[in-house]
């Protein structure tokens, strides 16, 4: 079995997969009904018809609303995903993977093998066989760092399946069917680019599992939480730049987009966790630091929830989630004024040597200035630190019973006890407060608080995936080097040549290697008699196969013919066949640009050799727009003037 593959998370997710495409077939009919019963309703004017048809709407709309919560329940079932910890973490969103449908290449690769490189497809069968073991392992990765190597490996596999099998002009035509994460709904496509982008989908929504399982009690859980939810936002905002047009509404512009910034409020969730575990202490300056990253991450999940509730995403985003992002802004922005009020009132008045210090602080500290005496006399006053903990604190209370009252609305939420548990400890933990300060003969007004000027220590990053970690050799390797033998180039068939050597040697120079090109041929020589012609590819010396040969070694071979000459197979690119060959061939290279709009990524720039694997993805999304070709992998460049006689 393959490394960081797990078949059996495959059967829980199946599972879910089918039951969301069913709910959604049942969706779907109910959606159908109802548009009937509507037109018929508007259409007649026979009054029991009217009520027959207003029943069976009544009937189908709460039928909808049924399938909808079910659909609902099932997406977030995060408890497939969350870690068995004892202690109290927020639960954290993570995405379920796409699904895809098996895919047997065997037929179309050997054909095109057959067809296209003129070698015997039945040869290859063993590649394609591995090709396959390896899209098939990675439908199931492991949640572990071996399953994000295996999405990855796959993923740079599919650059060479791309340069040696899928022509710009033609498609190989196999569909690459893959399920909507978040609503089931099947999609299907041709253009390799789908299957490339789902691959990458999969990667970032792995990293949301990984995250999510994390012990996020101690510093390392929280720091690998971080770090995976970084990753994720990477994957999903690398998706979003580099392709575009995707079949499913997962991977639209603006669903990702979401993604992203659900994922960049998790690690600034975390960040705050972090330096509540990190800032034992309860000074004055580290409370108004807590308060402010309280603050911090009640913005930026206050983002998502904007995010969410646009037209386009509310409708397919879990209702569940919208919702625990909604409670979460209102959370943390009660956690801002608790932690603002604390450092009020459990904190004793500055000495003088302090005082500059926390002025300085204080003064960033509210969004706008609170109301009274001056920041110097405030904090030197326990009365009106009092005064204003109090604001702080009534302000807390309101919006964590905001918070409360949001969780209830969700039937999904309230399943949930650990968020419950969470919301109704800091509620009660600000009531007490609230109490303790509270003065029976307090005669004036509680003020309104001004809000938290959010402040975080450190900013989330979006880590964008390292594909060169993982290094990969071409499966198919032995069609030759991909400068030439590639899917975009085409050549004539394959001409064997006997050559014999004749006073001035063979009458051709050669340059270059993998593989080696002649690059001309003297009028008279035995080489122009024997129909060689500039531009040619040496491709086998006496039966030898040198597509990959260095210049010495063919060099060697030649040499060492006897009396009897020696047999060369080569072959002509189409539309190298003229005097100028060399600079026709790179114009031929450089036109080869004729990629689908759909799909940004696949003009790369630099025709690799693909010896050097680690340079394997140098997306470049200029190359739509620069004319210039610079192929740094193109033999005849590689090795600069040093052609020679033979």
């Amino acid at each position: 079995s393959q490394q960081g593959c797990d078949p059996f998370a495959q059967t829980q997710r199946s599972k879910l997969q089918h039951r969301r495409a069913r709910i959604n077939q049942q969706i779907n009919k109910e959606m159908r009904m109802r548009a009937g019963a509507e037109n018929l309703f508007r259409a007649t004017s026979n009054h029991k018809v009217k009520e027959t048809v207003a029943l069976e709407l009544s009937y189908v709309n709460s039928n909808l609303q049924l399938l909808k919560e079910e659909l609902e329940e099932l997406n977030s079932s995060m408890d497939v995903y969350q870690n068995d910890s004892e202690s109290i973490s927020v639960p954290m969103i993570p995405l379920g993977l796409k699904e895809t449908k098996e895919l047997d290449l065997l037929v179309p690769l050997k054909d095109f093998i057959n067809e296209h490189y003129g070698e015997e497809g039945v040869l290859f069968e063993k590649e394609i066989k591995e090709f396959m073991e390896l899209r098939q392992a990675m439908r199931t990765p492991s949640r572990n760092e071996a399953g994000l190597e295996l999405l990855m490996e796959y993923y740079n596999q599919l650059y060479f399946l791309d340069s040696r099998f899928f022509p710009p002009t033609k498609t190989l035509g196999v569909f690459f069917h893959w399920y909507d994460s978040l609503t089931g709904v099947p999609s299907h496509q041709r253009a390799l680019a789908f299957e490339k982008g789902s691959v990458l989908f999969n990667l970032g929504a792995l990293h949301t599992q990984i995250g999510a399982r994390q012990d996020r009690a101690s510093l390392p859980g929280l720091n690998q939480a971080i770090d995976a939810f970084q990753k994720a936002a990477g994957a999903f905002n690398y998706l979003k730049e580099n392709f575009s047009n995707a079949p499913s509404l997962d991977m639209s512009a603006a669903s990702l987009t979401m993604l992203v910034r659900l994922m960049v409020a998790q690690v600034q969730e975390c960040v705050f966790e972090k330096m509540t575990l990190l800032r034992a202490q309860n000074d004055f300056l580290t409370r108004l630091q807590l308060a402010q990253e309280a603050a911090r991450v009640e913005d930026v999940y206050s983002l998502v929830h904007q995010t969410m509730s646009q037209p386009h995403v509310k409708d397919y985003v879990p209702f569940s989630w919208t919702t625990m992002v909604h409670v979460k802004s209102e959370h943390f922005k009660a956690l801002s004024h608790y932690f603002a009020a604390i450092a009020l009132c459990d904190c004793p008045a500055p000495s003088d040597a302090e005082l500059l210090e926390q002025e300085k602080a204080f003064l960033q500290f509210h969004v706008t200035m609170p109301e009274g005496p001056s920041l110097r006399v405030l904090l030197q006053d326990p009365e009106e630190r009092r005064k204003l903990g109090k604001a702080h604190l009534k302000k807390a209370i309101m919006k964590h019973e905001e918070a409360m009252r949001i969780h209830g609305l969700c039937k999904i939420l309230r399943k949930m006890d650990i968020l419950q548990e969470v919301l109704s400890f800091a509620h009660k933990r600000s009531l007490s407060k609230y109490s303790e300060i509270d003065h029976e003969e307090d005669f004036f007004e509680t003020g309104e608080a001004p809000d938290i000027h959010p402040k975080t220590h450190q900013k989330p990053e979006i880590k964008s995936p390292n594909f060169s970690q993982v290094k990969v050799t071409d499966l198919f390797h032995r069609l030759g080097p991909l400068s030439v033998f590639s899917a975009k180039n085409k050549w004539y068939p394959a001409r064997r040549v006997h050559l014999m050597r004749g006073e001035n040697g063979f009458g051709f120079t050669l340059r270059g290697d993998s593989p080696v090109l002649i690059a001309g041929v003297i009028p008279g020589g035995c080489a122009a008699e024997a129909g060689l012609k500039e531009g040619d590819y040496i491709i086998s010396v006496n039966g030898k196969d040198c597509k990959w040969s260095k210049h010495a070694e063919v060099v060697q071979l030649l040499k060492s013919t006897g009396k009897e000459g020696v047999d060369i197979g080569v072959i002509t690119l189409q539309g190298s066949e003229c005097p100028k060959a060399v600079d026709r061939k790179a114009a031929v290279m450089s036109s080869g640009s004729g990629m689908p709009r759909s799909n940004k990524e696949n003009s790369r720039k630099s025709l690799m050799n693909s010896k050097s694997a680690s340079t394997l993805l140098v997306w470049s999304k200029k190359s739509k727009r620069s004319k210039k070709s610079s192929y740094s992998g193109v033999p005849f460049t590689a090795v600069g003037d040093n052609e020679a006689m033979y």
